[in-house]
């Protein structure tokens, strides 16, 4: 009997027992390719002895002290990699270090209100963000997620919020709109959206730059990114890039907002940071974010027991040179189109495959009923689920959400391999999916 209080009290997980590269092997023996990082977060696969001898040599000398007493050298390096490699227009910013993603979102939405308040515009209280978003799972970044099934058990707790569209072309484009169209058309709402509410009461905007675990990796349109970051100029309102997901070199550039020639005042990265050697995420703050509170009240009035924890990030900076090192940037980026390419032949003509769509190793498929009116299978089929656990008997982890479509239907399968995949592991992904893929329609359609 467990006293894990597992996420399904009627199955308990197989124990897991070794990783190797990008293999996991359980208590019985049995290996799975880890397609999907757990939940994109094993960037360098689980073996890698130059993050594990950072991570002892540091605990070597101090694990932990509380940063409301002392700085460490890890933390002082990674702050400065971070900003020193943060898109063009963040400026002499700072980094805070924190314990997970959801953490990270708390400390930025906070930090945008101290923002506003040492700058005199205490109306500043309103959040906007995306429908069909996910930002965490603590209750302030789960209101500004934009998943409805995620949200509805919690609703009654949570702060409100002003959504709006997702920036999602398959589900949300008009008929006659192409991808630039339909991205001037969310922002033109968006501005309409701000009118509405007043602009001057908006204290940030939140996106993921390319979505991600609720919406199946939608790629922003060319220039949009550029546009939202201009919008919110505009009008005084702080941009907050939520890159927990798809930054860290997951899409093929450190951060996913740099490959849109864009910047956000605020970013918040996570899982391919820690490589989940251990846990960790960084809020970035721009240069003119950082003047305000230097020049206000000269202190940070949100802080976290584990900032800036010392072995934690030794093992970022051991992940970040890992990639640097390795030249793994562009194996994300030549490994993204090797598993593009063989997704597409895979299931580029399926009768039940409606989009394939993402950028370097972040990649998703969503499942439909009918690829021409692209209706998504009922919900209370499991569709999702039923694929993940069918791909877990072929071998394969992958990453099943359902609600891409409104919020409940729509199922969809996210793949986020390790960036040091070899070409024969690359090419093992799409073949064990197939096979679940189709199995599971056969079990639907019984």
């Amino acid at each position: 009997m467990t006293h894990v209080f597992h996420r399904d009290l009627r199955a308990p997980p197989p124990e897991i027992v070794h990783g190797e590269g990008a293999w996991l092997v359980d208590a019985r023996g049995r290996r799975y390719l880890d397609a999907c990082g757990g939940a994109a977060v094993s960037c360098l696969g689980h073996s890698d002895a130059r993050v594990t001898a950072a991570v002892a040599a540091q605990m070597d000398r101090v694990s932990f002290s509380h940063s409301g007493f002392f700085t460490n050298a890890p933390a002082e390096a990674l702050a400065r990699r971070l900003v020193e490699a943060a898109p063009a227009g963040t400026g002499a910013g700072r980094a805070m270090m924190v314990g997970s993603g959801s953490e990270a979102m708390e400390a930025a939405l906070k930090l945008a209100r101290q923002y506003h308040l040492e700058r005199g515009e205490p109306e500043r209280t309103r959040i906007v963000a995306r429908e069909g978003s996910y930002h965490g799972n603590t209750l302030g970044a789960l209101a500004v997620g934009g998943h409805a099934g995620r949200r509805a058990p919690y609703d009654p707790l949570l702060m409100q919020i002003g959504h709006v569209g997702a920036c999602h072309f398959y589900r949300f484009a008009h008929a006659d709109e192409d991808s630039e169209a339909f991205g001037r058309r969310r922002v033109a709402e968006l501005e309409a959206r701000l009118a509405e509410i007043d602009p001057d009461t908006v204290a940030a905007l939140v996106i993921e730059p390319v979505g991600g675990a609720t919406l199946g990796t939608p790629t922003p349109p060319a220039g949009h990114l550029r546009d939202l970051q201009e919008l919110c100029d505009r009008h005084g309102i702080l941009l907050i890039a939520d890159e927990v997901m798809c930054g860290m070199g997951r899409c093929g550039t450190l951060y996913a907002m740099e490959a849109e020639g864009a910047h956000a005042d605020i970013t918040i990265v996570a899982k391919g940071l820690g490589a989940g050697y251990q846990p960790i995420a960084a809020v970035i703050v721009s240069e003119r974010v950082v003047d305000a509170v230097e020049q206000g009240s000269g202190q940070l009035w949100n802080g976290h027991t584990y900032m800036s924890h010392a072995a934690a990030c030794a093992g970022a900076l051991a992940v970040l040179d890992a990639i640097e090192v390795d030249g793994l940037l562009a194996r994300v980026q030549t490994s993204g189109e090797r598993l593009r390419g063989a997704l597409e032949t895979a299931f580029g003509n399926h009768p039940h495959i409606g989009d394939i769509r993402g950028r370097g190793l972040f990649r998703s498929i969503e499942i439909v009923a009918d690829r021409t009116t692209k209706a998504p299978f009922d919900a209370k089929l499991g569709l999702a689920p039923r694929i993940k656990a069918l791909a877990l008997e072929e071998g394969l982890m992958c990453y099943p959400a359902q609600g891409c479509a409104d919020g409940t239907a729509g199922d969809h399968v996210l793949l986020a391999p390790p960036y040091t995949c070899s070409d024969a592991e690359i090419d093992e992904i799409t073949p064990r999916l197939a096979r679940a893929v189709d199995r599971a329609l056969t079990e639907a359609r019984a």
